[in-house]
């Protein structure tokens, strides 16, 4: 299944929608399909430039400038929009990075979870006014498998006392999205806010292109001639089909009464420990979500009280 084809018959005039990294891969797909449904989608971008001329012949469609690793940027973007723009329906927290050699953020924190997990906690609290102005409200976090690769290590999460390893890393900043939406959606449920964390697949994206052959090769992901394998069963999917999990979860009337899970294959997925598919029980302790969200809100002087 496609994002295109999830919201087939969904009807999404007047609503906003927000959507990071929506202008290339995952995103530019669940950006499309929100849009072709009627919804107004907003897209903070790192390069506004080249998402404007990503998204070209897309109607419905706003392009603003957004850094996640820089917490003055976010700030910004967050005003403007507010000024601008009173309501969200749709928030989809998409934009990452992976596997990546280290650097860190303006703050000094290690740049995977600054990117893929912190300049977005600080982005949802900052927007959380007109998340909760729309009554029902959706965010979607993309997390990943990858997210059994590791635990967020509260001891030292910025890698300043162990070896940095890009794996474990990314994991770490995959577990803490899943994480996030545990603990957000406790905050938003009263207001109707719900939350979901997403894996999307194994999709060969152009953010991803800097890996090595040999990285692509120990997981299957590429064909000979180097373009994507592409076979859903195995979890190896387009980046339409990879987008639909995400799109299903911000318009699905499945979720309506349902929030803080997380899902895969336009489902919600099961809790497993050894399969290769499903989730990590840690990844969804409400205890670990808590104390991940206090460390957050320590961290960036942003919280959202529980109602």
């Amino acid at each position: 299944m496609s994002a295109m084809e999830v919201v087939r018959d969904a009807d999404l005039t007047g609503r906003v929608a927000v959507v990071t990294g929506g202008s290339s891969g995952l995103g530019l797909e669940a950006v499309r399909a929100l849009a072709s449904s009627g919804a107004r989608v907003h897209v903070p971008a790192l390069d506004p430039v080249a998402a404007r001329a990503a998204l070209s012949g897309t109607d419905n469609v706003d392009v603003w400038s957004l850094d996640l690793a820089d917490e003055a940027s976010v700030k910004v973007f967050a005003n403007a929009f507010l000024d601008r723009w009173g309501r969200i329906d749709i928030l989809v927290l998409n934009a990452g990075i992976m596997a990546q050699p280290l650097f860190r953020d303006t703050r000094g924190h290690e740049g995977h979870f600054a990117i893929n997990f912190l300049g977005h906690y600080q982005l949802t609290a900052l927007l959380w006014p007109a998340l909760v102005a729309a009554r029902t409200s959706r965010v979607v976090i993309l997390s990943s498998r990858g997210h059994q690769i590791s635990d967020v290590d509260f001891e030292d999460i910025d890698f300043v006392r162990r070896p940095y390893n890009k794996w474990m890393a990314y994991g770490q900043s995959k577990t803490a999205n899943a994480l996030y939406a545990v603990a957000l959606d406790r905050r938003g449920r009263a207001n109707g806010v719900r939350a979901f964390s997403v894996h999307p697949g194994m999709i060969v994206t152009p953010g991803i292109r800097h890996l090595s052959r040999s990285e692509f090769d120990a997981v299957g992901a590429l064909e000979p001639d180097g373009s994507p394998v592409i076979n859903p069963v195995a979890d190896k999917k387009t980046p339409g089909q990879g987008a639909a999990t995400t799109v299903w979860c911000a318009t699905s009337p499945l979720l309506n009464s349902l929030g803080g899970v997380y899902c895969e294959n336009c489902d919600i997925a099961s809790v497993e420990t050894e399969s290769p598919f499903g989730v990590r029980p840690y990844a969804i302790d409400p205890e670990r979500a808590e104390r991940l969200w206090r460390k957050s809100a320590m961290i960036t002087d942003l919280d959202i009280e529980i109602t």
